[in-house]
């Protein structure tokens, strides 16, 4: 986010005003925060998961959506771009122009050296309070490593929560059964070089976190 926010907005002033930008902004109590442009590495690992979800989903009553879409986080206020959007079943969108969407049920982020400390901790604050979602992913740009972190409904044994489970190779994928897809990490990063020397391997089931 830049260092310098506009403030005093309200969220009707934010949207007028970014429908007519030549550049992306995020938006949260009043603060117009204008983000980076992406590299052609991150874009090219978006478009590798835009393309392997929507050749999954295409019979399906799914959309996957690119970062162009806005995206409002109701209960926060927050208003941003993820790098990727699915709604299985009729989209839900605010202010009446089709441009702000509320029900995703998998949000995706690339990370960067810049944004991956927001991507994990506020921005995740952010999007767990989204009633309809069920997976958000985390895809590394450097390394073969996507994190999954799975709403888990409670049972007898154990809490409602987060569940996060770890891919750190290409010959493996991650699974997201809310949607009945896989991301495969050669898919994901078809043609991505070169990708430095995987993270360490972790547990698949590693942690549960509170909604």
């Amino acid at each position: 986010m830049a260092s310098v926010p506009t403030t005093g907005l309200t969220t009707e002033q934010y949207l007028a005003r970014e429908r007519q930008a030549d550049f992306k902004s995020q938006f949260f109590r009043g603060e117009c925060f204008a983000m980076a442009g992406a590299s052609a590495r991150h874009n090219l690992i978006v478009a590798n998961c835009i393309t392997c979800l929507n050749n999954q989903l295409k019979d399906r009553p799914c959309l996957v959506y690119p970062s162009d879409l806005k995206l409002e986080v109701q209960e926060s206020g927050l208003i941003t771009y993820p790098d990727l959007s699915v709604v299985c079943g009729p989209p839900e969108f605010g202010y009446d122009r089709g441009d702000v969407l509320r029900n995703p049920v998998v949000l995706v982020e690339v990370l960067s050296e810049s944004t991956e400390s927001y991507d994990r901790g506020v921005k995740f604050d952010h999007y767990r309070r989204l009633p309809s979602l069920r997976h958000y992913v985390l895809v590394s740009q450097d390394h073969a490593a996507v994190d999954v972190f799975s709403w888990s409904p409670a049972t007898d044994v154990s809490p409602a929560g987060w569940l996060l489970t770890y891919s750190r190779s290409l010959s493996e994928s991650v699974a997201l059964p809310a949607i009945g897809c896989h991301l495969p990490l050669a898919e994901v990063y078809a043609k991505v070089e070169p990708l430095e020397e995987s993270l360490p391997h972790r547990s698949q089931n590693t942690a549960v976190t509170k909604h």
